[in-house]
């Protein structure tokens, strides 16, 4: 730093200080920064809170400045309103006030003070996107897209105005198919980001919870690290597999519900999870499914903690048994649960076989379309793609409650049973 510049930075008021600090240009990170080289697709994979809604936020402003049309694609109109522009980095609460655009709701449209118009589209609704055409877009968290593939295509096809229209997309990496395209395509840049990249703008607190719970786990390199997590050697589940299970309906009528858990051998912070999963079926016999309904798997706790969750769990959804491995514990699991709620049905199962064994016939139930995951629950499915392979790291607690219940729901009144009742 020069004479003249240290100087200048010493008359600078407190105003002075907080424009100089909005201003991206002098505290954006280099993995912030657009590519130097000659692009057309800019991806920014990252950990969560690494400043990715930011780095697409300031790009998308730097580029009104001098095109007319912009795309804005979310997962859903809700994201799109809460984090691309009324979130804290959002387009509406970054950059210089004089510059910030306008949000008009009933058209879903932005408008900047130059004249430049933004247009806010859902990956839910591919076909939103036929038609408009535009000089640029962002398109955000892409790999928690309904559909992909057909969001992609038709927004590509709508780039097509001025000299260079261009697309930044910045997500947290899954392995899915169009991503794995679209990074392989000549014109395209891919940066990377971790979560702890962003470290002076997080919690320190929220740093070392991430830390603790998601440190050295697959799920961890994905979700903290940004990285992309390919299947692994002889495992039973496959990122494809995951992906074909995501339900986007409404839930139908369940004609059965049930609460698997899977206790801990011990107690305390360091003790294995104790694995809760709600499931319900709908159908019977071959053409039945089972819907993973909820995963509420908890650590750290006593058996009156975790039993008390799984009893709340079975009243709030009015099921109709709860399933209980009793390897470790034997009928103490049964007496824990009684002498809160007698009333509560318990089935007891015993496992004969290992854990990849036990899982094997659930694998072949998700190939063969009969298990949906009605919402995105990344914990287990991270333990579901590592089972039983080199990956695994510690108890799949999670998995086994969700073998557990797939394999009573779909068992009865069709095939025969694969668990023993004590």
């Amino acid at each position: 730093m020069g004479p003249a510049w240290a100087n200048f930075i010493q008359n600078l008021s407190s105003n002075d200080y907080a424009a100089i600090g909005d201003y991206w240009d002098f505290t954006a990170r280099p993995d912030q920064k657009p590519p130097s080289i000659d692009w057309l697709v800019w991806i920014l994979l990252g950990g969560r809170g690494c400043g990715k809604t930011r780095t697409g936020a300031e790009w998308i402003s730097r580029r009104a400045e001098t095109v007319g049309r912009i795309a804005l694609i979310a997962p859903n109109l809700n994201d799109a309103r809460e984090v691309m522009l009324e979130g804290e980095s959002g387009l509406l609460n970054i950059g210089f006030p004089r510059k910030r655009p306008r949000y008009i709701a009933s058209r879903r449209r932005l408008e900047w003070p130059n004249g430049a118009l933004g247009y806010l589209f859902s990956a839910e609704d591919p076909d939103s996107l036929r038609g408009p055409q535009f000089n640029a877009a962002w398109a955000d968290e892409f790999c928690a897209w309904a559909y992909p593939e057909a969001a992609l295509a038709n927004l590509r096809l709508g780039l097509r105005l001025g000299d260079k229209p261009q697309l930044v997309m910045t997500t947290t990496p899954r392995p899915i198919p169009a991503l794995i395209k679209l990074m392989q395509a000549k014109s395209t840049i891919v940066y990377r980001a971790k979560t702890q990249d962003n470290y002076t703008n997080l919690s320190p607190a929220f740093l070392s919870m991430m830390e603790d719970t998601y440190g050295g786990t697959r799920l961890g390199r994905q979700e903290l690290s940004g990285e992309i997590l390919l299947d692994q050697a002889h495992a039973l589940w496959s990122y494809a597999m995951i992906e074909a299970c995501q339900y986007r309906e409404d839930i139908p009528a369940l004609d059965r519900i049930v609460i698997s858990l899977d206790p801990p051998v011990t107690s305390g912070e360091k003790s294995d999870h104790c694995g809760i999963i709600v499931a319900g079926r709908q159908g019977q016999g071959r053409t039945a499914k089972a819907f993973v309904l909820q995963d509420a798997s908890i650590q750290g706790v006593s058996p009156e903690r975790w039993a008390r969750t799984a009893i709340d769990l079975f009243k709030a959804w009015e099921a109709d048994e709860l399933l209980v491995e009793v390897n470790q514990g034997g009928d103490l699991v049964k007496t824990v649960i009684g002498s809160i709620d007698p009333n509560i049905p318990v089935k007891t199962v015993f496992a004969t076989k290992s854990k990849k064994a036990r899982a094997e016939p659930v694998a072949a139930f998700y190939e063969q379309g009969r298990v949906v995951h009605a919402a995105r629950l990344e914990a287990l499915e991270s333990e579901l793609l590592t089972l039983g392979t080199s990956a695994q790291k510690g108890s799949p607690d999670r998995a086994d409650a969700l073998v557990w219940a797939v394999t009573h729901l779909l068992t009865q009144g069709g095939l025969p049973p694969k668990i023993r009742s004590i």
